[in-house]
This record gives structure tokens, C-alpha cells and sequence, in this order.
């Protein structure tokens, strides 16, 4: 027969962004709690509001399993000496399973006799083992912990009261010097203290005192509600997913309400004002059938509807306060011209070893126009992008984005259009942030996208030139998410991008004008090549290439990122094909052979030293191969490398390549090395795994 069990800390107000994380360690570590301790149960449910963490354990074994297991000891000849008395070890061994040595007996494993014991331990019952449940409490871990009272120990917020019931027994056992009971809290205001008898009647009792303690039922009624206002006034309500989480971790008992603002703020951008709502009050925006802002928001209260309209009216009050600080420095900032915003940057500092953002503003102008001709952007393009690379961090030093730095680039777009920036140069400046994260929006423009790359390659090019640099899973300056932004970019965009040949173009552009650019580039090519193959290492297993494959292209001699994307997927779709071991074995073996020789990479290969017409033939085609390559794609490549396999296979068979005369020796590894060289232009073959 199986229990239910109900665990409950209450607490004091828990910030809303660790609710839910911590309700997960809680139930994660009671999972593993019950395994550890041999109690089967079915399933957990997990329980949370600000004041309360709790986890429901369905279908629990009445005692733990019994273990029936044969031990091993030590080997026999540690165990008992020659007159067949046991050692100090095989004692120990004994008195260490709870037995005595008249248990012990020996078996044979890997070829030796190795001493053993029959072990049984019966299993407790589960109240028994959950009273040292508090044990795992105190091993949970958060951003932020706090001491209180007299106490020694912490915890995320003070611990009021603890409820522990196997069905309806109270397991009794300590936290925090609170000791388990019965009785929970309802509702701060609209409810009272209420007993649990059994832990079945968890939800019912607290849905009695106001408070909805499933976090998913709570979460879909507060979007019901949301919906139901929407679709009674024909309103659009977006219910952005992680503000809908953070208003959820707010509440116990959710009324969403609908509040008014004053029309006239409608002139601040939408952007500014929605930013103030959500941010700053964690109210939804109110948008009409043309997805135009209305001046409504949507609050959620923690309680009934009972005076909803004070309430309203009181968060109204509120919010209003927000908005006309954010209409006054609307108003004051477009007053001032873009170019006066950019001579303010010489003042800010973008790194003390760097230099100012207006310094970096410069070389990302320089980098961009690099790179925006790298990649094919046409003459109307590369003039957008020097314009919006002259003024892109302007709106850094307005008071809007000095009020909302989470508007840096949208405040950068309006402003922009506003000073009739034209649009290309407007969504330039507000592109040129993203990604934000490891898998944010991409930069849809061209002039964006390069922007975007220019700005980011600065930074890790300067970083990395004054030896800032990642160390362990320190990133303060986030320099991977950059790097991986980069590769992102570059592969939506399909561009060629010469990691190394860029870097050096763009080095002596700077360090040739070091009055203009502030600082002189050391050289930080090998370093940069390298954190960025981790981040493509990154980027390749979110696309399920194998790892083998990956490391070919990492580690290969091509230079170009985006050709390394397609490699890589050729690869992995002829890893499954008939024809690739035995290409990669013999193009491996090429390469091995290849490594042998120490010659200058000008030596050619003489054909009036060939002495058999397999090294003719495999000559032949090779230098067939080299003459249109320039023409072929990267998969034609692959293929015109696979059809070197039969010429491969009958040169080895066919050809003695080290043998005692040098110049014929040498003669052989130079052919050798020139198809090894192709081979690892393309990828390091040798690195892939065939069976």
C-alpha cells in the first residue's frame, strides 16, 4: 500500500525570479533524497507562491526496499594467510557489512578468488527515513542568501512554518529551529491559519484562505482572465512569457484589472512607455486590432476584485509618475542634435586600457567599411553603413537610455529617424546589439548585420590586445556571447568571412592611424582564431553534428567561418554513405605520410621520376582537380576528393613510398603533400573516426 506525502516550508516574501528555480531544487533534491533512500514513489508535484515552497510525493512506498546483495572484500591472498586465518582486512571487511567472518566465503572474479558476504539490510519504514528530509533543504543553493534572528544558519527568507504529513500523520522533524505541524498560512489579507489533516486536501484548504498554490493553474488563470478583458473591449494583449512567470511569482490569489493613463503620453515612444510598464510596474500593454499602443495597461492584484477600481486607479498613480519622467526626457532629448550626443562620448570611458566609446565608434567605422566590402554590400550600403558607424552609440548619453539601458538601440532608432536619419542607418543603430543572448534575434538589414560584427569583432580584438581575456567560466566583459553572436550572424548571412586575413587588414588599418583610433592593436589573431573555434565547437552541437566532424573542421587549415558551416554539414551527410571510410582511411593515410617530409612547401613534383603508372594516374588526376578548383564548390571538392580514392588505393598498393633512394622518396611525399594539403584545406580528415 502506497502513501502520499506532503512537505511545505513557508516563508517570508520570496523575490518572484527564484520562486520557481527554487521550487525545482526542492522537488530535484527530494528526487534524489528518495532514491538515495530506496523509497519508489510515482511522481511530484511541485507547489510555490511567494511565501511557500512545497512538494506533494504521489504513490510513496510504505518502508524502503530491502537490500539483497553479495558483497566483494578484498582478494584471497590479503584476506587469510597460508594457515588459513583471516587478516586484519578480511575482518574489517566483516565488522564494515554488519557480519562476522563465519559469513565470509570466497569466489572466483577475473581469474582470482576474491572473499565475499551475503548482505541483507531490511528496509525502513518511510517516516522513519523522512525525518532527515530537512537535510536537504539546507543544502539548497540560491543567488542571494540571508541570516536572521540569532541564527547561524541562511536560507533565501526566514522560515515561519513547516508542514510534514504522510497522509495524515505528522512526520515530526525540525528546520530552522521551526518544527513541523499542521497548520499553513493562507492569504497575507484575505485569508487565515488552516489545519491540513491529510495531505491530499493541500490545494482545497489553501483555494479556501485565497491562495492557489499550483503555479501552473495559477498561471493559466491569470492568462484566462488577461484574454477574457482583451476579447470583451476587442483589445490586443501580448502576454510576454517571462513577465507573465515574474507577475506569477508576485501573487497568490491573481485579479488582472484594467488601468488608464492620460493620452498625451502616447507621444512618448511606444517603446518607452511600454519599457516603464512592464519594468518598472509589471503591467501588460494594451495594443488596438492595428497593434497600435492605448493608453490602458493591464495589472494583476494579489487578491479578490473587491475595490478593484481604487486599485486601478492607485497603480495609475503610480505608473503616472514613471511616464512623465519619461515624456520629460523625451521632450529634452530630441531638443539636442545627434552630433552633440556623439562629442559626448569622447567623455565616456569604454575601458580604461581601451580608451572612449568615441574611439571605438571610430574603429568600428573603420572595421565595418572592411567588412562590408569583404562581404559584397553594394556602394548605397557601404555609404548607410559609414553613416550609422558614425553615430550608432549616440543615444548611450540621452537621459532615456540613462533611465532605461535596456533601450540602448531602439532609443538610438527613434532619435535617428526623428533627426531624419534615413531608415537604413535608423535600424542599423538599433540592430547592431543584437543577438542579446545565445539564441536572441539576428540582425535582419545587411548594414546591421555588418554593423553588428564590426562592433563585436572591436570588442574582442581590443580585449584580447590588452590581455583581458576569459579565464575559466569568468566572462565579465561577455566576450563569449560576442564571439558566438559573431558566428551566428556570419551563418544566417551565408558570407565569406577570412577570419585571419580580416584580422590582419584590420590591424594595420589601426595601427597605422593610432592618433585616430586611440590605442595600437598587438597581434591577437591566434587567440581570437582559438576562443572562437570553442564558440563554433558551441554553435556545431546545437546543429547535432558529430563530434569527430567537428573537430575535423575546427581544427582544419581553412580560415573562412561560413565555408566551415558547410563542411561541416557535407560531413555529417556523407558519414552515412558507402564511399566515406574508405576515402577518409586513404586520405588519412595520405596526410600521415605527408607529415614525414621536411622540405620547402616550393618543391614540385618531378613526373620523370615516376616509376610505375599508378604514380601517373593518381598525378594525372590530382593536377585535373587543381586546375578547377577555383570553380568548384565546397561539396564538388569533397566529391573530386572521394574519386581519388581507387587511385589512391592502387598508388599504395602499387608504390613503395619510403624507400632508400631520397630523391624518389622525397619526390613521392611531395605528391603525397600536395593532395595532403587539399585534403586539409578542406578538413582535418585525419581526425575523423571511421569503423
Amino acid at each position: 500500500m502506497t502513501k502520499q506525502f506532503l512537505f511545505e516550508i513557508g516563508l517570508e516574501e520570496i523575490p518572484a525570479h527564484i520562486v520557481t528555480p527554487s521550487a525545482n531544487q526542492l522537488a530535484e533534491k527530494t528526487t534524489q533524497f528518495l532514491k538515495d533512500n530506496r523509497l519508489n514513489f510515482s511522481n511530484i508535484e511541485i507547489f510555490s507562491t511567494p511565501r511557500r515552497l512545497a512538494i506533494r510525493v504521489n504513490e510513496l512506498a510504505e518502508k524502503q526496499e530491502n537490500i539483497e546483495e553479495k558483497a566483494k572484500g578484498p582478494a584471497k591472498r590479503i584476506a587469510q594467510n597460508d594457515q588459513g586465518e583471516w587478516s586484519k582486512a578480511a575482518i574489517g571487511f566483516a565488522r564494515g557489512q554488519q557480519a562476522t567472518t563465519d559469513d565470509l566465503f570466497f569466489e572466483e572474479f577475473n581469474g582470482e578468488e576474491y572473499v565475499y558476504v551475503n548482505k541483507f539490510i531490511e528496509g525502513q519504514e518511510a517516516e522513519k527515513v523522512l525525518v532527515n528530509l530537512p537535510s536537504i533543504v539546507t543544502q539548497m543553493t540560491f543567488p542571494v542568501s540571508m541570516h536572521w534572528a540569532d541564527y547561524d544558519y541562511k536560507f533565501i527568507r526566514p522560515v515561519h512554518w513547516l508542514i510534514s504529513l504522510l497522509d495524515d500523520k505528522l512526520i515530526d522533524m525540525e528546520l530552522f529551529s521551526v518544527r513541523s505541524g499542521r497548520t499553513t498560512r493562507g492569504h497575507r489579507f484575505l485569508g487565515q491559519e488552516t489545519t491540513m489533516n491529510h495531505a491530499e486536501d493541500y490545494e482545497k484548504m489553501l483555494a479556501q484562505e485565497y491562495v492557489i498554490a499550483d503555479p501552473v493553474k495559477r498561471k493559466e488563470l491569470i492568462s484566462e482572465q488577461i484574454k477574457a478583458i482583451a476579447k470583451e473591449n476587442n483589445w490586443i494583449i501580448p502576454l510576454d512569457e517571462k513577465l507573465l512567470e515574474e507577475v506569477n511569482n508576485l501573487v497568490e490569489y491573481p485579479t488582472a484589472f484594467v488601468g488608464d493613463f492620460e493620452e498625451q503620453y502616447l507621444s512618448v515612444p511606444a517603446e518607452v512607455l511600454i519599457t516603464s510598464m512592464k519594468e518598472h510596474q509589471r503591467y501588460f500593454e494594451v495594443l488596438d486590432t492595428n497593434n497600435q499602443l492605448l493608453n490602458h495597461f493591464i495589472g494583476v492584484r494579489n487578491g479578490n476584485a473587491e475595490h478593484i477600481d481604487n486599485v486601478a486607479k492607485g497603480n495609475a498613480k503610480v505608473l503616472k509618475a514613471r511616464l512623465e519622467d519619461a515624456e520629460f526626457f523625451y521632450q529634452e532629448d530630441v531638443k539636442i542634435p545627434i552630433e552633440n550626443y556623439v562629442e559626448k562620448l569622447k567623455q565616456v570611458t569604454f575601458h580604461e586600457k581601451i580608451g572612449s566609446i568615441y574611439e571605438k565608434q571610430e574603429r568600428v567605422g573603420a572595421i565595418a567599411q572592411i567588412i562590408g566590402t569583404e562581404v559584397g554590400l553594394t556602394k548605397a550600403e557601404l555609404t548607410h553603413l559609414k553613416r550609422a558607424s558614425e553615430i550608432y552609440k549616440f543615444d548611450l548619453v540621452t537621459l532615456m537610455v540613462d533611465e532605461f539601458p535596456e533601450l540602448q538601440g531602439v532609443i538610438g532608432e527613434r532619435y535617428a529617424l526623428l533627426h531624419n536619419e534615413s531608415k537604413e542607418v535608423a535600424q542599423a543603430i538599433k540592430e547592431h546589439y543584437l543577438p542579446k543572448s545565445s539564441d536572441g534575434e539576428l540582425p535582419e538589414s545587411n548594414i546591421g548585420a555588418v554593423l553588428a560584427l564590426s562592433d563585436k569583432l572591436d570588442t574582442l580584438m581590443t580585449f584580447f590586445s590588452v590581455g583581458l581575456t576569459p579565464k575559466g567560466s569568468n566572462d565579465p566583459y561577455a566576450l563569449r556571447r560576442q564571439a558566438y553572436g559573431n558566428i551566428r550572424i556570419i551563418e544566417s548571412k551565408g558570407w565569406k568571412f577570412p577570419l585571419e586575413q580580416l584580422q590582419t587588414v584590420i590591424e594595420e588599418k589601426i595601427n597605422n592611424n593610432q592618433a585616430i583610433f586611440g590605442l595600437h592593436l598587438n597581434d591577437t589573431k591566434e587567440g581570437i582564431h582559438n576562443f572562437l573555434m570553442g564558440r563554433m565547437k558551441q554553435w556545431f552541437n546545437t546543429k547535432n553534428i558529430r563530434h569527430d566532424i567537428v573537430e575535423a573542421v575546427v581544427e582544419s587549415k581553412q580560415d573562412d567561418l561560413n565555408q566551415m558551416f558547410e563542411i561541416a554539414t557535407i560531413l555529417r551527410d556523407n558519414a552515412e554513405k558507402s564511399d566515406f571510410k574508405p576515402t577518409v582511411e586513404s586520405l588519412t593515410r595520405v596526410i600521415n605520410l605527408a607529415s614525414k617530409l621536411d622540405l620547402n612547401t616550393s618543391v614540385k613534383v618531378n613526373p620523370d621520376l615516376f616509376e610505375n603508372d599508378s604514380e601517373k594516374a593518381l598525378y594525372e588526376a590530382f593536377k585535373q582537380i587543381t586546375e578547377t578548383a577555383h570553380s568548384l564548390s565546397l561539396a564538388e571538392v569533397f566529391e573530386a576528393l572521394k574519386a581519388l580514392n581507387p587511385l589512391i588505393e592502387s598508388y599504395f598498393d602499387n608504390t613503395m613510398v619510403m624507400v632508400e633512394d631520397e630523391q624518389i622518396r622525397n619526390n613521392r611525399l611531395v605528391q603525397l603533400r600536395e593532395i595532403a594539403a587539399m585534403a586539409l584545406s578542406f578538413a582535418s580528415l585525419d581526425k575523423l573516426i571511421v569503423k
